[in-house]
């Protein structure tokens, strides 16, 4: 992975694109938001979580035993993930069931794979 640097060795400042950027660029305010839901996946077990609800909705207990953690652990990354709109849960009886909140977060997770596992 540790390839050499190209730096551009020009000190021409191509103005057109510049103002281009600067126009498409989205605000501060909503690349923070982005920096701030992309470090929701920096956490190996959250990720483990997005990873298996991928495949099936779970309850709590059943990803405790699955990533062999404390369900208050689980809970503990679960609320997170909730607040970041990446999994919904729905009540059956005493259960609750999580899962991924929708497609979007499918292909977040799938086109990371898909990236990673793509050769340089």
């Amino acid at each position: 992975m540790s390839k050499k640097l190209e730096i551009c060795s020009c000190t021409v400042i191509h103005q057109n694109i510049l103002e281009k950027v600067k126009k498409d660029l989205p605000d501060d305010e909503k690349l923070f938001d982005l920096s701030e839901f992309f470090k929701v996946f920096s956490d190996s077990t959250r990720v483990k979580i997005l990873s298996a609800l991928l495949i099936s909705e779970m309850c709590v207990c059943d990803l405790a035993a699955l990533l062999q953690v404390t369900q208050s652990a689980i809970s503990h990354q679960l609320r997170l993930l909730k607040a970041f709109r990446l999994v919904k849960s729905r009540k059956e009886g005493k259960v609750v069931y999580y899962s991924l909140n929708d497609d979007h977060v499918k292909s977040i997770l799938e086109l990371g794979l898909l990236h990673l596992s793509e050769k340089a």
